[in-house]
Formats: structure tokens, sequence, C-alpha cells
């Protein structure tokens, strides 16, 4: 089953290991050498790792103690996001070149809608091959690309062929592909939920589907209609070239654990400044003010209030943020403090937006 609304050729690009390639770009003596991007302290987590450190199992997200541990000779270097963001701006200009919809999902990746291009070229395989090789061309850094029907596959066909390479999945092979593919390897689906899958027998995109929707929403909720649909190669997200937020936050990491409530409300209130300068930047209002704590034994606690009206006052969202660190006793120190606003007026903005043309395409067609 394929939705019966048009088809569209999408183009998943993601550099390879984008901040830990850039670093080995701009100083030759880290190339081919183990390097992870962020801070080597007790604290420090890393942002990115080289192909050559992930080999030892270093992964983006791990504590600098446990990277140091799997690889001895990992060499830590400090991120420059000043330069990654000025790398990215070439990089998102290649993708200009091809169309205008262009969904950026970060510095290192993005969506391309290449239905209707700016080159003519009927084959979305072809224009990645273009856009990858251009891209190596103007920043020396290599891509990889999954091209499909639409987002989810694309996302999920750029792991396949990875580093430097790109997949195509025909609208005639979307079924096989998916029922075929490991159930881990699924877009959205995250080591806990893929060991939940597996406790309920469901291993391979096949075990997915077989699965009816009544069972997947009782077991997974509201991603059980996800779920049941993505395999069956539906997913009628556009790429959105003006991606709206559905929240703005900000957070600090402490060089010491918390404690003391005292000492997090002056951390608080850096962290308001921070929001308010955020909001004030982006012209955004929102209803629901959450709080986010994680814990010395890096459990995390969310606590949320809505209001029913908009604020965007620093003052406001302070007080709320302290209301609720008091809502409940702490279960330990703390090491990370945030404060996020959502239910964004921007939500409304989005509801509002014109409806894009619908491209008529038919199911055989070159990819």
């Amino acid at each position: 089953m394929i939705s019966d609304l048009p088809l569209r050729k999408i183009i998943h690009v993601d550099m390879d290991a984008f901040y830990a390639s850039v670093e080995q770009l701009d100083n030759p003596e880290l190339r081919g050498k183990p390097i992870a991007v962020g801070g080597s302290s007790q604290r420090g987590v890393v942002a990115a790792a080289s192909y050559e450190a992930r080999k030892f199992g270093v992964r983006s997200a791990m504590s600098s103690v446990l990277a140091k541990r799997n690889c001895p000779e990992l060499i830590f270097v400090k991120a420059r996001f000043d330069r990654y963001k000025e790398i990215s701006q070439k990089i998102r200009a290649v993708f200009y070149e091809y169309t205008e919809l262009v969904e950026p999902l970060s510095l290192d990746e993005a969506y391309l809608d290449v239905t209707i291009n700016k080159k003519g070229n009927p084959s979305a395989t072809l224009i990645a091959k273009e856009i990858r090789s251009k891209i190596y061309d103007t920043t020396g850094l290599n891509a990889s690309a999954g091209i499909s029907i639409n987002k989810f596959i694309a996302k999920v066909a750029s792991d396949i062929n990875k580093p430097n390479g790109q997949k195509t999945v025909n609208p005639e092979e979307v079924i096989q592909f998916l029922e075929e593919l490991e159930i881990r390897k699924f877009y959205g689906v995250g080591k806990v939920t893929a060991e939940k899958m597996y406790k309920l027998g469901i291993f391979t995109g096949a075990d997915l589907k077989s699965k009816p929707l009544d069972f997947l929403k009782q077991h997974f909720g509201k991603s059980g209609s996800y779920y049941y649909n993505v395999v069956r190669g539906v997913h009628e997200s556009e790429v959105k070239p003006h991606r709206i937020p559905k929240s703005v936050g900000a957070e600090r990491t402490f060089n010491e654990n918390l404690s003391s409530e005292i000492f997090m409300l002056e951390r608080l209130e850096h962290i308001s400044n921070e929001l308010d300068r955020r909001l004030k930047k982006s012209d955004i209002a929102g209803k629901t003010i959450t709080l986010k704590i994680k814990y010395s034994d890096f459990t995390l606690n969310t606590r949320s209030k809505t209001l029913p009206y908009f604020i965007s006052d620093k003052a406001l969202i302070l007080e709320t943020a302290k209301e609720l660190l008091y809502q409940e006793e702490l279960q330990n120190s703390v090491r990370l403090l945030g404060i996020s606003l959502a239910n964004l007026n921007t939500d409304k903005k989005e509801k509002t937006k014109p409806e894009t043309d619908t491209i008529q395409v038919q199911l055989k067609f070159d990819f």
C-alpha cells in the first residue's frame, strides 16, 4: 500500500560526521585520526565523532569519560559553531541551485523536494549525485543522500550507504524495502522503543506491518498510527521551506551538580535571560512553560504549566519556572536546568498558511 496522494521526488542530504569532518578539513594533522568534537572534562559530552572514532563505539551525546574509555587515543577538539554555520550556508546555497523547497533539519542535513526543479532534470538520483559532487567541490566535505517518494523513506535511505554514498528507493521498491528493514533503522524508533518492539516480536518492517492498528495504538499510543502508516509507505508530510518552531528554549549544564534550590534559582534567572533574548529575536510568545531538570544520575524530569494567554515577558516566565521548581521535591542533585516555551502564537500562523499547489505525478516516473 502506498498513499493515493501524488508521489514526490524527495532527497534527504546528510553530511558525513559534519563537525568532526570540518575539524579534519581545517587541520590536516587530525585527518585519519579518531577525534571527538566536544569537551574532554569529566562532565563533557561528545557533540560529534569522526568515523575513525566511531569504530571504537564513540557516538554523539556520549559522555567524554566513556568515549575516552572506549578509545584511549581519542583526540578532543573544541566546537567552533561559527565555522560550522559558515560552511552550512555554502551547502544550502548548493541546494537552492536546484529547488526552493528546502527544509533544513540542522546545520548538516536537509530535505529537498525536486519533483519540479530548477535544472529540469527528471532524475532525483542524478540530482542527488550532482549535489553531493558540488558540495565536495565547494567545501571539500563528503555528503550522503537518500532518495525516494517521501521524507521518511528518504531519511532512512540516506543512512544505507554512508559515508559518501547514496541510496534510491524507487516507487515499486518501497514496500519490499520497508518490509526487509530492521526495525531499529526506522526513523523515529529509538533504543527504548526498539527494545519494546523486540519484546512484542517486532524485529523487521514485515513484523511491524503484520500488527493491526489497534494493537499498535494500544502499545505505542499516538505513535502507533505513525508506525502503521510509514511501514506501508505512507508519510504525507511535505517539505516545508520555512519550518515554524514548536517551542523555544534555553538550558545549561553545570560544572558542578547543584543540590540547593537557592543556587538553582540564580541559574534559572540566567537561563530566562537567554530565553528572553531568543523570544525577542523571533517575536514569539507562548502559553506553555516547561521546566527541564536533569539529575546527576542522568534521569530527566519535566514540569509544565499552561496559561490561558500568550506570554513572552521574562519576569512572568521566570516566576512560573520557579513555581514549577517548587512543585515537587528534587530527587537528586541537578546537573542541568532548562526552560522552554511552547503552544506558540506561531502555531496559528502555520494553520492559516495557504495550501501549496498539488503536483500531479504518475506512479511510474524516473528516480
